[in-house]
């Protein structure tokens, strides 16, 4: 059911999920309903009452920079609530309300704890910003409901993990695996750095430069500029590129909404692209390529989402994502249909809707997905999923189309445990 975004107002939107009335109660195993009431009754062994719904919170930027990217995830998590709602193969219904992270952090937190003390959420997804889900970790572990963010920063399920964090979204670690090992071969050694200046611009350069210090003994940082997040003006900056354009074989940029958008239409206009290839980790989102237009033809990109795998069920998620929404889902409409997927999936092996049990249960928990057999590994609640590398290419209306160069499975693009530096 496609989202209303006149009816979500400046702060929250609530919708209930259909047929989905009955009290929260943290619970143990299934049983049966009464057939003269709602409420649930002893399954004659013993055992804990059954629950019947699941409370979820949906905290996603739906003003500033990411409000696209927000609003975008929200219909993947509505689809799939939905559709766990109609299936015959979950024992309860999820009831969820929306709340507006605007991107920050105190702006979320605040957000989340009217989620659980006022509105009884057990369960949290959403927030795009890297700075935002990192503090929805903390959130998450001091309050014990199980946390699946948006958001793409190595630390969230690295040195920042925790029991209660499990993520679908591709990691900056994966998607800078299939971006370094094509830059190298393809470009070379040599990089230049643009960020946009928190935890997913500085992560996106710690991690492709780590991965290039590995694939040669040669490589060199020519320099870095960093933007403040939410700028406008990237005059200076592309300046500052073009001055170094003859010492680098590429610029290595490490931003993704308004702020990619924004950069990708000044360094168009001054014709960087012909002085250097531009390399970007989120430049093929559909949002980034619809806001910077002819801008964004000639850029390099890597993928975490193609609608054209043929991997899973995708194209049954394809399908049914066309059917709502009348577009075609995108990276974070696949991050927030699988997260309440898996998650529910987890809910239903556990029998339970209490946090502490699922979270106990979730760990390498093997699940069918859009991408096949996956799973949120034991190591650090992280999903293991494939990528791709790409370049921009025009297309047919005002949007550059996606050609896909290279690609890697989720095995080969995921760094092992032992590397993340979570401690679960």
């Amino acid at each position: 059911m496609p989202t209303d975004n006149t009816s979500r107002g400046s702060r929250r939107r609530f919708l209930q999920a259909a047929g989905a009335t009955g009290a929260v109660t943290f619970a143990g195993c299934v049983g049966e309903l009464d057939d003269d009431d709602d409420t649930v009754a002893d399954d004659g062994n013993g055992e804990e009452p059954a629950f019947d719904t699941v409370q979820l919170a949906v905290i996603e930027p739906y003003t500033g920079p990411f409000s696209d990217l927000g609003e975008e995830r929200t219909q993947g998590t509505e689809l799939a609530i939905e559709q766990v709602n109609d299936s015959d193969e979950f024992d309860f219904e999820i009831e969820y309300e929306t709340y507006d992270s605007q991107s920050d952090p105190e702006d979320a937190l605040t957000e989340a704890r009217d989620a659980v003390e006022a509105d009884g959420a057990q369960f949290i997804t959403g927030c795009i910003s890297s700075d935002v889900a990192l503090a929805m970790n903390d959130f998450a572990l001091e309050n014990e409901v199980v946390y699946t963010p948006g958001a793409a920063d190595i630390a969230i399920t690295g040195e920042r993990c925790n029991e209660y964090v499990f993520r679908f979204e591709t990691s900056t670690a994966q998607i800078a695996e299939v971006m370094a090992q094509w830059t190298y071969e393809e470009l070379g050694d040599r990089i230049f750095y643009h960020i946009a200046d928190y935890a997913y611009g500085q992560s996106v350069m710690n991690e492709f430069e780590s991965r290039m210090q590995a694939l040669s003994d040669s490589y060199e940082k020519v320099g870095e500029t960093r933007a403040e997040f939410g700028a406008t003006d990237f005059e200076a900056y592309i300046t500052q590129i073009e001055g170094e354009a003859a010492n680098a074989d590429a610029v290595i940029i490490g931003s993704t909404g308004g702020d990619l958008v924004g950069f990708l239409a000044q360094a168009s206009d001054r014709g960087l692209y012909d002085e250097i290839p531009v390399v970007s980790t989120t430049a093929s989102f559909t949002p980034v390529r619809a806001g910077a237009g002819e801008a964004a033809v000639g850029v390099y990109s890597g993928v975490r989402y193609t609608p054209e795998a043929d991997t899973g069920d995708n194209q049954a998620f394809v399908e049914a994502y066309q059917d709502a929404y009348d577009a075609v889902p995108d990276n974070f409409s696949r991050v927030g249909y699988e997260s309440v997927r898996m998650v529910a999936t987890g809910i239903q092996e556990a029998g339970s809707n209490d946090p502490t049990v699922v979270k106990d249960v979730l760990p390498g928990l093997e699940q069918d997905t859009i991408f096949g057999p996956n799973e949120f590994r034991e190591c650090d609640g992280q999903a293991v999923n494939p990528v791709w590398m790409s370049q921009l290419v025009e297309g047919d209306g005002d949007m550059a189309d996606v050609d896909i160069l290279f690609d890697l499975d989720g095995e080969d693009a995921i760094p092992d445990c032992e590397e993340t530096g979570c401690e679960r």
